[in-house]
């Protein structure tokens, strides 16, 4: 678990979760490496939900094979989450399409993903993405997007958020479901590229551009010690 991937978490929890009539979570890809979002949803009135590739600590439900989800109902989630998972898929517009299946009409999808980061096979790693890409995504899943952001933080006193270079920076969207059902297709040629808004997406947030030298001065220092003592 990567600390600023469970800040995120955190922060999409704490904005846009009610437990106050029971919901159910779907965490994708959550095995328990180094740690897990399930604390995050350890209310009495919520269902957590951990699905993998392979059986282990903190996984409820295993696929057999990784794009066949008929296991899971269609519009049976209110949250479907992942973190860091995406860039071991190697067709997450599959994934992702399955993820907008089962969350229910107004359910909500957060998903952290690495911006930076070295290649950490687990098994493969094939993805880095940017906050167009996680848009995309949004798009042709039919999703609405409210939040979107690429090493940025609520503030600029929330350095754990962000990476210096860009070195271990992380992407994160947060989109709602509008229709129930699957899916509809895409109609690739008739689409016409409308260049996104990102800044309508940050919600207030600071990017890492936007930074004081002295801010970016410690993230600096931070990541030189971290060289020294890895």
């Amino acid at each position: 678990m990567i600390y600023s991937s469970y800040l995120r978490m955190q922060w999409f929890v704490d904005t846009y979760i009610s437990f106050a009539s029971g919901i159910r979570v779907l965490d994708v890809g959550n095995y328990d490496l180094n740690g897990s979002f399930r604390d995050l949803f350890s209310h009495s009135r919520c269902e957590y939900v951990g699905l993998d590739i392979e059986s282990g600590p903190n996984v409820d439900l295993v696929l057999n094979r990784p794009y066949d989800w008929s296991m899971l109902q269609t519009d049976y989630f209110d949250v479907v989450i992942s973190g860091n998972v995406l860039e071991h898929v190697e067709f997450p517009w599959i994934t992702f399409s399955e993820m907008a299946r089962v969350l229910k009409p107004g359910g909500l999808l957060c998903v952290v993903v690495p911006n930076g980061f070295r290649e950490h096979r687990y098994p493969v790693d094939c993805w880095r993405f940017f906050t167009d890409g996680v848009i995309a995504f949004a798009r042709m899943a039919h999703l609405e997007v409210l939040h979107a952001h690429t090493n940025a933080g609520p503030t600029s006193g929330h350095l754990d958020w962000f990476s210096v270079w860009g070195r271990s920076a992380e992407t994160m969207l947060v989109a709602r479901k509008p229709y129930g059902g699957v899916p509809p297709p895409l109609v690739y040629h008739s689409y016409q590229l409308t260049i996104p808004n990102q800044s309508q997406y940050l919600g207030g947030f600071v990017t890492y551009d936007q930074l004081s030298l002295f801010n970016k001065f410690i993230l600096l220092m931070r990541a030189l010690k971290s060289f020294v003592h890895p």
